[in-house]
């Protein structure tokens, strides 16, 4: 499926905000757009559209973006780009602390919330059937890493991993026993524009160490060094 062919869905409670994000969504080339208004609407719509990407405000009369966030979440491991009126550290930490993929601030210019969602479906969904079935699982210790669908088997429980945790994971892997720099993990993500991202990243390492390790405080697979990057142990 072809990136523009991708269902969108965009949250915000301001109407002249969806109409300006249907806008520069339609001029841009993609034609399945869904718009809603509230945290109610917008959980029955993603039930019933299924959106492969969803565009998410915080600031939601009633129930916030961040709880709706993590509803969404429990049903389903699709992308979320959040988008506030805010400009705060704290918020854009904790909305990518959450597991979110991205995070812009309005007003925001229409080029760049275009290139983001680009890139955020380019980066989830850019595996093919064929590519799928031909990737095979690795394992981390106990861990048994499951790129095609996303997942850390552990025995019988399997725990979902975000795109960006399983491409950080595995730019990892494919380096393993070595140290791999900071803005290599940034750059492997995010791509050339991945400056400012060192904060974020932390982020990420954290949650993969909560899937991976069995001490996450304590790690034994995902090492720091110490101002270079990350190093994931051999056996």
């Amino acid at each position: 499926m072809e990136v523009y062919e991708r269902k969108i869905m965009a949250v915000d409670d301001n109407k002249e905000i969806l109409n300006l994000i249907e806008g520069i969504l339609t001029d841009s080339g993609y034609s399945h757009i869904i718009l809603a208004e509230h945290a109610g609407q917008a959980m029955k719509l993603f039930l019933k559209e299924q959106p492969d990407l969803i565009i998410l405000d915080i600031m939601l009369p009633g129930e916030d973006g961040f709880s709706l966030f993590q509803r969404i979440r429990k049903k389903a491991n699709v992308p979320i780009l959040f988008l506030s009126a805010k400009d705060e550290d704290e918020d854009r930490l904790f909305g990518l602390g959450l597991g979110a993929d991205d995070y812009m601030t309005k007003p925001f210019l229409p080029e760049e919330l275009v290139l983001r969602i680009r890139a955020i479906l380019k980066r989830t969904y850019h595996t093919t059937e064929e590519e799928a079935e031909r990737e095979t699982s690795y394992r981390i210790g106990e861990r048994e890493i499951m790129p095609e669908r996303a997942v850390v088997r552990w025995g019988t429980k399997e725990i979902p991993m975000t795109a960006k945790e399983l491409m950080l994971l595995n730019k990892l892997y494919q380096n393993r026993g070595r140290i791999v720099t900071f803005d290599a993990l940034c750059s492997t993500v995010w791509g050339d524009s991945y400056y400012g991202y060192e904060n974020t990243l932390m982020v990420h390492i954290r949650h993969l160490r909560e899937k991976i390790e069995e001490d996450p405080s304590h790690p034994r697979w995902l090492l720091t060094a110490r101002g270079m990057g990350y190093r994931l142990a051999k056996e």
